[in-house]
């Protein structure tokens, strides 16, 4: 299962977002907002479009993840964002059960620390 972060901020501004050509989704704020904010020894691709929302391509450690995010727009400005985090397994890993994205998986645990780090973001939880 890929861990889901859910939190309501008023930090970024979605307006000034790129359009998504797939869906009228934001989400390009909180990947750039993260981009700066990773080891330099992580490499994080510039954001995509996604008919969910947007994404990042990601090695940590040697292994590759995709860092998914989407925010619901308020009238009020304070945003639901949702990131989700997912650790690409081989077809043997899957096969053999290894490399599973546990709880303490060192990528997703440095990006939860990270927001919930940012006294900006509210209402932080995690979706298992």
């Amino acid at each position: 299962m890929h861990p889901v972060i859910h939190f309501q901020s008023r930090l970024f501004d979605v307006s000034v977002e790129p359009e998504n050509p797939n869906n009228p989704v934001a989400g390009t704020s909180l990947l750039e907002w993260l981009r700066v904010r990773v080891p330099a020894d992580v490499a994080m691709s510039a954001p995509q479009s996604e008919d969910w929302g947007w994404y990042c391509d990601v090695t940590w450690r040697g292994r590759h993840y995709m860092i998914g995010a989407s925010a619901s727009q308020s009238t009020d400005g304070n945003h639901e964002w949702v990131l989700q985090v997912v650790k690409f397994r081989s077809f043997k890993e899957r096969l053999l059960g290894k490399a599973r994205m546990l709880p303490d998986d060192p990528c997703f645990a440095y990006l939860n620390g990270l927001i919930l780090q940012e006294p900006a973001f509210t209402d932080v939880s995690v979706a298992r």
